[in-house]
């Protein structure tokens, strides 16, 4: 069970990695964040839910919509924002961007541009605690698109084969890029295009916070007790365009606001208020300071310098 302070922290750390989403898509339009965005809104409730029961020495790998995995893990939004704006104080140093952020301190071994690409890394992470004779686990977290890639089959075998601490964590927002996954996969239910490589899968509801921390807390003390692989379909939806150059035309109105109407800050929020454990005035005020927290991550940002230009030569390994 959450301690009533421990859920008053997953909903700040939800509004503020729904704010920091939406100010960075506001940085992007003004051109100070260049490359490609894709956002994490609407699947808040993943990454909180999962990141809140691991224990610090655990590792992380994200894919390319990794700002809230970000977050959520270890950083701080000043860091993260000035990785966006390509700046020297960024969490690679301004050399990844928004698919590639890294904190090795914390363990989150960062995100990929490649769909399905943090799966061997995650794989490779996980074979090396037991090298070692460790006790930590690895939590992979990967689209739905990433479940058609050979690395995906590659990467779950090689896990039930050698009994790899490894949690597998599919974000299923129903979409890969424009493509409606009932149109990508035979198999729409993803978690069962898991379960003939002989591991644990479940499916959990990826807008409720509670559940999917509750499954969350449960089968990383099982992956990290039997040392033994396990898979999650989280079923999500991005209330966004697949990056911010994406305009969504694929999906109807009707079929957002049905999803908006599950948000899952808004049905947290609600949860804490039906039970007491926040009043509006609490509620209010989260989200001021959250407010806050992020004007100060972007000018942050702003005033940090770009990389110098012998940065260029800096950890380049041939």
């Amino acid at each position: 069970m959450l301690a009533k302070q421990d859920k008053i922290d997953i909903y700040h750390e939800m509004a503020m990695i729904r704010k920091f989403e939406e100010r960075a898509s506001e940085m992007y339009e003004q051109g100070k964040i260049r490359g490609f965005l894709h956002l994490y809104i609407g699947q808040e409730a993943v990454a909180s839910g999962f990141m809140w029961p691991l224990r610090p020495d655990d590792y992380v790998i994200g894919a390319y919509r990794e700002h809230g995995q970000a977050l959520g893990r270890c950083a701080t939004p000043r860091r993260v924002m000035a990785e966006l704006f390509g700046k020297s104080t960024g969490v690679s140093s301004g050399k990844g961007g928004s698919m590639h952020l890294f904190d090795v301190d914390r363990r989150f071994l960062g995100g990929t541009a490649i769909v399905g690409g943090g799966l061997p890394l995650a794989t490779g992470i996980a074979f090396s605690i037991n090298y070692k004779g460790g006790d930590q686990i690895c939590l992979c977290f990967f689209g739905d698109g990433a479940v058609n890639e050979g690395a995906f089959h590659e990467a779950l075998n090689i896990a039930s084969l050698w009994n790899l601490p490894i949690l597998f964590v599919c974000e299923n927002n129903l979409y890969g890029m424009g493509t409606a996954v009932e149109r990508a996969s035979a198999v729409p239910n993803l978690y069962r295009r898991a379960q003939c490589y002989s591991m644990d899968v479940e499916t959990v509801d990826g807008m409720d916070v509670l559940a999917v921390h509750e499954l969350a807390d449960r089968l990383i003390k099982q992956v990290r007790n039997e040392k033994r692989p396990a898979f999650v379909e989280a079923v999500t939806y991005r209330f966004r365009g697949h990056s911010v150059a994406d305009p969504g035309t694929y999906r109807s109105k009707e079929e957002i606001e049905d999803w908006r109407r599950r948000d899952p800050i808004v049905q947290f929020g609600n949860t804490l208020l039906r039970e007491g454990t926040l009043t509006p005035e609490d509620i209010e005020k989260i989200q001021d300071d959250v407010a806050r927290e992020i004007d100060e991550a972007v000018q942050f940002a702003e005033d940090s310098p770009f990389p110098k230009p012998e940065a260029l030569y800096q950890d380049v390994y041939a």
